[in-house]
């Protein structure tokens, strides 16, 4: 294995989590998952987004900036392999999509300073899926507050990462998930093992499975 931290990023719904969780017990890897549970702003956030943005974003950066600086100041990178479910970026991302002018130049600035201080990830898997896969998904997970999430949200989100992606020089293997399925059909997860083993240049890479 070439990559010693190895972040799965994708839209809400995208099965981040699922193959997070897959790759580190297939590689007996340290696993770090977003901790979304804990944000008591986020069923505020969806039944009224405009009063709630900013404390939403707000506590999800300072969550995931201490569990990312926490968890990666204990190991050691050089032998022990890390798997994540989000990219810190992730934080700049959704507050420009959510929050208006003035509060997301602050928020920036407030992004900026801490963003240095983290280790990036070697390899970047994004979960690419159709918008009508990702409600098919939030709907089975059947999180309350998902529910009405609207299709324009999503393809905000997905448009987002799209320019993030295109605009920056992460190693990225893009994953068309239309007819994937990492948990139901194993031999979409030993394809993508195949592909990790491979060494990849900085840049997207479209992965076929």
């Amino acid at each position: 294995m070439h990559y010693k931290f190895i972040t799965v990023e994708g839209n809400i719904g995208a099965g981040k989590t699922t193959l997070a969780n897959m790759l580190s017990q297939h590689f007996s890897a340290k696993l770090i998952l977003e901790e979304f549970a804990d944000n008591p702003f986020l069923p505020l956030f969806y039944d009224r987004p405009q009063q709630y943005a900013f404390p939403l974003e707000l506590f999800f950066m300072a969550e995931r900036y201490k569990q990312l600086k926490e968890m990666l100041q204990s190991q050691d990178l050089f032998s022990d392999m890390i798997i994540s479910d989000y990219l810190f970026i992730k934080s700049l991302l959704f507050a420009k999509i959510n929050l208006p002018e003035e509060e997301y130049s602050l928020y920036q600035k407030l992004f900026d300073i801490i963003n240095p201080q983290l280790v990036q990830p070697e390899l970047l898997i994004f979960l690419n899926a159709p918008v009508t896969k990702l409600q098919e998904n939030i709907k089975n997970r059947n999180r309350v507050y998902e529910q009405q999430i609207p299709d324009e949200y999503l393809m905000n989100v997905h448009d987002m990462y799209m320019q993030y992606i295109k605009q920056h020089p992460v190693r990225t293997l893009m994953i068309d998930t239309t007819k994937v399925d990492f948990l139901r059909q194993p031999k979409d997860f030993e394809n993508l093992l195949l592909a990790l083993e491979k060494e990849y240049e900085p840049g997207v890479h479209y992965l076929k499975l």
